[in-house]
C-alpha cells in the first residue's frame, strides 16, 4: 500500500486554488487545448451537475447548451490543463447530482440564484 501513495505523490502536481464552488453554481472553466503544434485557452461556461471522487481524483461535471443541444463535460480536478475556474453564479438547490436539468428546457431549466456574502 505505501508503494502506491508514494508512486502517487511522486507523480502529483502541485495544488492550486480554485474558488469554492458547488452543484447548481454556473461556472467558466478556462481549459488548455493543444491542436497540432499550437495551444489555446478555451473557456468552457455552464452549469455544475455533479461532484464525484475525493482527494486527487475529484472530478466534476458541467453542462451547456451549445446551439440548443446539451453537451456536458467532465474535468478533473487537478488536471494540468484547467489554468482557472470562475464562479459567475452560486445556484440554489437541493441536490447534490442535478441530473434532472438534462430533460428540462428553456425556462424550466433556469437555476435560483444564491446571494453570497464575501468577506472583506
Amino acid at each position: 500500500m505505501d508503494l502506491i501513495k508514494i508512486a502517487e505523490e511522486a507523480f502529483a502536481t502541485p495544488k492550486k486554488n480554485f474558488e469554492e464552488f458547488g452543484p447548481g453554481d454556473t461556472i467558466t472553466v478556462a481549459y488548455r487545448i493543444k491542436e497540432g503544434n499550437k495551444e489555446r485557452i478555451q473557456q468552457y461556461r455552464g452549469v455544475v451537475l455533479k461532484i464525484n471522487g475525493h482527494g486527487d481524483k475529484k472530478r466534476f461535471t458541467v453542462r451547456k447548451i451549445s446551439d440548443g443541444i446539451g453537451v456536458e463535460r467532465i474535468f478533473p480536478m487537478e488536471s494540468p490543463f484547467i489554468e482557472s475556474i470562475t464562479v459567475n453564479k452560486y445556484g440554489k438547490v437541493r441536490r447534490a447530482k442535478l441530473y434532472y436539468l438534462r430533460n428540462l428546457t428553456g425556462k424550466k431549466a433556469r437555476i435560483k440564484e444564491r446571494i453570497v456574502k464575501k468577506a472583506k
